[in-house]
This record gives C-alpha cells, sequence and structure tokens, in this order.
C-alpha cells in the first residue's frame, strides 16, 4: 500500500493541499459555465444572434483542446507550478479584457485567451498521479472532482441570478476574481510535484510511441471522449431547449441547468469510496452503463410524449452519475499507461475530450430548432454514451487479455 505524501496548507515545499487542486479545477469549469444562462443577454447586448454567441462556448472549447495538448508536455518538462501560476494570471488579465469589450470579437478574443485556465483540468490530475498509484489516483481524482462538483451544480444558478440583478458581466467579475484567488493559492501553496526532466523534448518525443500506441490508452481515452460528449452536447443544446422549448427564465433554467452535477456528485462519491476495491476497468463500466441507461429512459419518455422540465433535466443527473462514476477512472488509468508522461496523457486525454466536447457542442446547436423540441439533442445523447460503453468494454477486453497473457502494457 502506497503511503500518501505529506501535505501541509499553505507550504510550498510540499505537494498542494486538495483545497489547492479543487480549486485548480474548479475556476476551470466554472469559467465554462457560470455565464451559460446569460447567452441570450449576452446575443442582445454584442448585437448578434444566438448562434453566434454560442461560439463563446464551443469555440472555448476548441482552443481548451488545442491548449491541454500543448500544456501537457511543457508541465512535464518544467513542472507543474510554472504552468498553474502563468495561466492563472493570463485568465485573470484575460477575463478583464472581455469585461471591457466594445464589440463582440474583441470579447471572443479574450474569451479564447481565457483557455489558458482549462490547464487547471490536466494539471490537477497529474498532479495527483505524481502523488498516488493508479487505483488510489482514481480515488483521489474523484473526491477533487466531488469537491468541485458544486462548481456545475451552482455556477448556472449564480449565473441566472447575477444576469438578473446585474447583468451579464456580474459572471465575468466573479471569473477575475476567482483567477486572482488561484494565482494567490497557488503562489503560496503549490510545491512542485514534477522533477524537471533531462533532455528536452527530444527526449519526450522518443517516449510518445509506446504512449500513442497503447490500446489501453485510447480505450480509457475515447470512453472518456464520448461519456463527457454526451455532456457537452448537453451544455450546447439545453440552453435552447430551456429557453425556447419549455420557456423558462434565466434563473429558473440556471437551477435546472444544474441537475447532472448532483449526479456527478453522487458519481464521483461512488468512485472515491469503490475504485481502489472495484478497479478502474470495471467503474469505467458501470459509469458508461449508468449514462446510457439514463438517456435510454429519456428517449423512451420522449417518444411517448411526455416533454416536460422535470423529465428532461431529470435524466440528466444519469449523465452526471455516469460521468462522475467514469472520468475519475478512465483519467487515472490514462495517466497510468505512462507515469513519466502523465501530464502529456492528461493533456492529450483533455485535449479529446473537450475537442469532441465542442464538436458535440457545435453539433446540439445545428440539429436543434423551431419545432424540433428536445428530441434530436436526447437522441445525440443516446449515440455517444452507447459508443463510450463499447469502448469500455474494449478497454476491459483488453485489461483481461493482458492479465491472461501476464503483460502489464498495451
Amino acid at each position: 500500500m502506497s503511503v500518501m505524501p505529506q501535505v501541509r496548507f499553505l507550504d510550498r515545499t510540499t505537494p498542494p493541499h486538495i483545497f489547492t487542486l479543487i480549486l485548480m479545477a474548479g475556476v476551470a469549469a466554472l469559467s465554462l459555465n457560470i455565464f451559460l444562462p446569460s447567452l441570450p443577454s449576452m446575443a442582445e447586448h454584442f448585437g448578434v444572434d444566438y448562434g453566434l454567441m454560442q461560439l463563446s462556448v464551443s469555440a472555448y472549447l476548441g482552443m481548451t483542446a488545442i491548449v491541454q495538448v500543448a500544456v501537457g508536455p511543457i508541465a512535464d518538462r518544467f513542472g507543474r507550478r510554472p504552468i498553474v501560476l502563468t495561466t492563472s494570471g493570463l485568465f485573470t488579465i484575460a477575463t478583464l479584457g472581455a469585461l471591457f469589450a466594445p464589440n463582440f470579437t474583441v470579447f471572443l478574443v479574450f474569451r479564447l485567451v481565457q483557455t489558458a485556465i482549462a490547464t487547471g483540468f490536466a494539471i490537477s490530475r497529474a498532479i495527483v498521479r505524481d502523488m498516488v498509484p493508479q487505483d488510489q489516483a482514481a480515488s483521489m481524482i474523484a473526491y477533487v472532482t466531488m469537491g468541485m462538483s458544486l462548481v456545475p451544480m451552482l455556477g448556472p444558478v449564480l449565473g441566472g441570478v447575477l444576469d438578473e440583478a446585474f447583468g451579464w458581466r456580474a459572471s465575468f467579475w466573479v471569473l477575475a476574481a476567482g483567477g486572482l484567488l488561484l494565482f494567490v493559492l497557488a503562489w503560496f501553496d503549490q510545491g512542485e510535484t514534477s522533477a524537471t526532466r533531462e533532455g528536452g523534448f527530444a527526449a519526450q518525443l522518443r517516449e510518445y510511441p509506446a504512449l500513442l500506441t497503447s490500446q489501453r490508452f485510447w480505450g480509457y481515452c475515447l470512453a472518456a471522449a464520448f461519456s463527457s460528449g454526451a455532456f457537452f452536447a448537453y451544455l450546447g443544446g439545453a440552453p435552447f431547449v430551456g429557453t425556447n422549448v419549455f420557456a423558462l427564465e434565466p434563473a429558473v433554467l440556471g437551477i435546472y441547468f444544474g441537475a447532472p452535477a448532483i449526479g456527478y456528485l453522487l458519481g464521483n462519491w461512488v468512485s472515491g469510496r469503490y475504485s481502489v476495491a472495484v478497479g478502474v476497468d470495471r467503474m469505467v463500466l458501470i459509469g458508461a452503463v449508468a449514462s446510457l441507461l439514463g438517456m435510454v429512459l429519456l428517449l423512451a419518455l420522449n417518444l411517448s410524449g411526455i416533454s416536460h422540465p422535470l423529465s428532461f433535466f431529470g435524466f440528466m443527473v444519469f449523465i452526471g452519475l455516469g460521468n462522475g462514476i467514469l472520468l475519475p477512472n478512465a483519467n487515472a488509468g490514462m495517466l497510468s499507461v505512462r507515469p513519466a508522461l502523465a501530464g502529456s496523457a492528461a493533456g492529450l486525454g483533455g485535449a479529446f475530450m473537450v475537442g469532441g466536447g465542442a464538436a458535440l457542442s457545435v453539433v446540439a446547436g445545428f440539429i436543434l430548432g423551431p419545432g424540433t423540441g428536445a428530441r434530436p439533442l436526447v437522441i445525440l445523447m443516446v449515440l455517444t454514451t452507447l459508443a463510450s460503453l463499447v469502448c469500455a468494454v474494449w478497454v476491459l477486453v483488453r485489461a483481461r487479455q493482458m492479465a491472461g497473457r501476464g503483460t502489464l502494457d498495451s
């Protein structure tokens, strides 16, 4: 049994406290969803249609994918601490730029620069993997994400309330404050967990083929990408469904919008409690089944003519539950294929998740329109969760094949 390294809060000679890790991932999550209930009012403010305003979500996700691919090797080469300090500072400055943008183009440019904070997703996971081995990493990642699961639950609610009370800019003031707090906390609390590597990027690149040709890595990566893709499709389509199908006000939509986070909180607790005993591969499979089951039941209700905010948003709890179980374990699995490249694996995995999410978010926006109702979005989510289940089964099959041959790789 591996011993957890000693951690002292606000001591830069030890690894970061779990609160710092939660904030690291939490600010990144908040930057994605706090302003979603404000999209209609932001479109009106900048004089653009809703579809164009949604670029602040889909383009953000696409840029996040690029950022995570780039940040992984850099974090493996130079360490985790410099990355967190640089990106949190850049995010804070970019958020202030978005606040005072004179037009949509300038706003979108600063919005894309805000993606610097998305490194928190990959770096927080890499730091955990630096500290503990695979199964314990899945458990610890789950507890970190359980702590930050209040962000997607409360973020849209807060954003909706702020929008009605003070306008859309209030959400961006909250983001600026969060970025500044993360910078200060990382400065005083985050000790380095990964020694800088000798040999430069060339030495790292020589290790990449073993990572990129691993069927286990791609199995974990794609299972996570499709599972989270269903959630991103929800992010892209649910504001339209809530506003145009169910005629919900921003504050009410914000409350409904947080439904998946309830399941995510429970799923993270299940992962934290059982990942070590059950193992990451079977937990990935359980999470995929939970997500697919919820979407199939929702589609069955929709086909039977039942359409209500409680049924649509209520069954999204299954998406949160499935992701809460699957993602910590899939992330721990992909980071463990080549532990020396944990940052790169986290970046690549995160890039596939958000890159696929960006595409599905755009698709969700295009397939919804006057008279469609919520059904096209539900069908899209059924297909993505089914794909995640197929990948989860493949991971389990490969693990059993490897166990039968007595090998530990690929």
